[in-house]
């Protein structure tokens, strides 16, 4: 009998391809096999075919064309389908150990089978959680960029007012006001007088400094 605790103290070991690594899950202990992906012929010939159905809707591109609300439907499905192998290998290996009664006698395979299949959904479950993850930040994404174009457009906004066009007001307002000082008429005739005048004065002028030389 392995003693998980003991493993858990000693220094990591290197597990091949093939080997079953024990790991810690929640607050019990189980088995899985090192991170890798599953390929789909191995898929087909542990599940049954509705299951399979099921996972291929985990896989590309039917992935890519389910909505938000078929993806957490079908993550729930695959978490009730990975704890339902989880709970038959646990026990499975609780009878090994002659702890407890077999269950799943009806599937075929070794107490491994449940702990393979439990992998397959695991890894479905995987996807799914990823694509969903991938669509929240899209949407976060999408949603931070609309408002930093709404912020741009505000800030514009502010920084050229509209000017509203000035329309008439109830009040005067700036209107030319009249000349108060009295207007003097020039009658006609004497238009142009005080100019000849001077021409005049200027003409008799000249003509003592003449006499005068």
């Amino acid at each position: 009998m392995v003693d998980l605790a003991a493993e858990a103290r000693s220094p990591p070991y290197c597990y091949g391809e093939n080997d079953i690594v024990p790991i810690l899950i929640g607050c019990g202990t189980g088995y899985e096999r090192p991170a890798m992906s599953i390929p789909c012929k191995f898929e087909r010939s542990i599940l049954s075919f509705d299951e399979h159905e099921i996972i291929l809707r985990s896989h590309h591109p039917d992935i890519y064309d389910a909505s938000l609300d078929d993806l957490r439907a079908l993550r729930q499905r695959l978490r009730e389908m990975r704890g339902k192998e989880r709970t038959l290998a646990h026990a499975n290996r609780r009878a090994v150990r002659g702890k407890g009664a077999q269950r799943g006698a009806s599937f075929p395979g070794t107490a491994e089978h449940p702990l393979r299949r439990k992998q397959v959904f695991a890894a479905a479950l995987k996807r799914v959680s990823k694509e969903i993850g991938r669509m929240h930040k899209l949407e976060a994404r999408t949603a931070h960029t609309e408002a930093a174009r709404r912020a741009l457009a505000m800030r514009r906004a502010a920084q050229f007012p509209p000017r509203p066009a000035a329309g008439d007001t109830p009040r005067e307002g700036m209107r030319p006001l009249p000349i108060q000082r009295r207007r003097t008429g020039v009658p006609p005739a004497r238009i142009g007088s005080v100019s000849q005048a001077t021409k005049n004065a200027q003409a008799a002028r000249d003509a003592r400094n003449e006499s005068v030389r």
